[in-house]
């Protein structure tokens, strides 16, 4: 049998090079050697302060930037988590084993709580055990993440070891699968590329803004005038050379870039050319699936119809090792 993935991204609309290269290039190469579960996680998005009216224009965003990326709803199962109804179930059953001491120590909820002072909710105390409950609901054995959920996931783990100690053994301890990718920094190269602090780059971006997005981009600090020679592996546009460069022209740019014989400039319109070859067929497609909205939501509801089935046989599972089923 194939092993289960699970993944998911918050829906902040349409996608932007960091989700394209740290997530999902990743899912779609697992596609054929696996059973894949990726999810639009809302319920997620809504532990910090957002815009319910904008709510469904972003998901509906983010399954076009899935599809238009390769993720294909024939091939994997696409949905909205909260069409699932098993991830809330499930979640108050493991918040029933995992102590609030595990969570407070959370890196991202301390960030978070810094950053959001007067809403400090539940919810975002009780994110991890969430996301521990959408990947066991399907008892998911690979997940694919960023780095920046590397914590998440032990805590998963540790969530699935307590469940299996109380109540018999009943869940998988996922591995966590890195892709090459696994964190993209933005073009203010301070912070992982997000829509929040406004330093990415769309998938749907056209040539023009890409060019002048770069060009505003934070380079390598020691290069202050075009004769000073540079350190390719400290600057972000490297960075992302390698990531939609051919081989040839990232090494071409490193050693000229040592050697100061190619200024920022031509180094970013390189970067540029080649960022947007590679969305082309991608933006095209997005704009495809735009005109054919009925299309998209019907995949997000057969992954949604496929995924209840499967929730409903965890949920029994685990109410009758927990004595809750009549």
């Amino acid at each position: 049998m194939k092993k289960r993935v699970f993944s998911g991204i918050q829906p902040t609309g349409i996608l932007h090079i960091g989700n394209y290269l740290g997530a999902i290039k990743n899912w779609v190469s697992l596609l054929d050697g696996h059973e894949c579960f990726f999810c639009i996680v809302d319920m997620h998005a809504i532990t910090v302060p957002y815009e319910p009216a904008e709510m469904q224009a972003r998901i509906f965003d983010a399954a076009v930037g899935y599809m238009a990326c390769g993720v294909d709803p024939a091939r994997c199962a696409i949905f909205v988590q909260s069409d699932v109804p098993g991830h809330a179930e499930l979640t108050w059953y493991f918040n029933t084993v995992i102590p609030v001491a595990y969570l407070e120590r959370m890196t991202q909820y301390k960030d978070k709580s810094a950053h959001f002072r007067e809403r400090i909710t539940m919810g975002l105390l009780d994110y991890p055990v969430l996301q521990a409950a959408d990947i066991l609901l399907y008892k998911a054995e690979v997940v694919p993440v960023g780095e920046d959920q590397s914590q998440h996931l032990e805590l998963t783990r540790d969530v699935a070891r307590k469940f299996n100690r109380l109540y018999g053994e009943t869940f998988p301890e996922p591995k966590t699968l890195l892709g090459k990718a696994a964190r993209v920094a933005g073009l203010d190269g301070r912070a992982k590329m997000s829509k929040t602090l406004n330093n990415y780059i769309a998938i749907t971006e056209a040539p023009e803004e890409i060019r002048k997005k770069l060009s505003l981009a934070v380079t390598d600090p020691a290069r202050r005038r075009r004769t000073d020679p540079g350190t390719p592996e400290v600057c972000n546009i490297y960075a992302l050379h390698g990531f939609f460069s051919a081989p040839g022209d990232a090494a071409r740019v490193a050693d000229e870039c040592r050697r100061a014989g190619i200024g920022c400039i031509e180094c970013k319109g390189l970067l540029a050319e080649n960022i947007a070859r590679e969305l082309a067929p991608i933006r095209a497609r997005c704009e495809e699936l735009r005109k054919d909205p009925a299309s998209v939501r019907r995949a997000l509801d057969e992954g949604a119809e496929k995924c209840r089935t499967i929730a409903r046989e965890t949920i029994r599972e685990v109410k009758r090792k927990m004595g809750l089923l009549r």
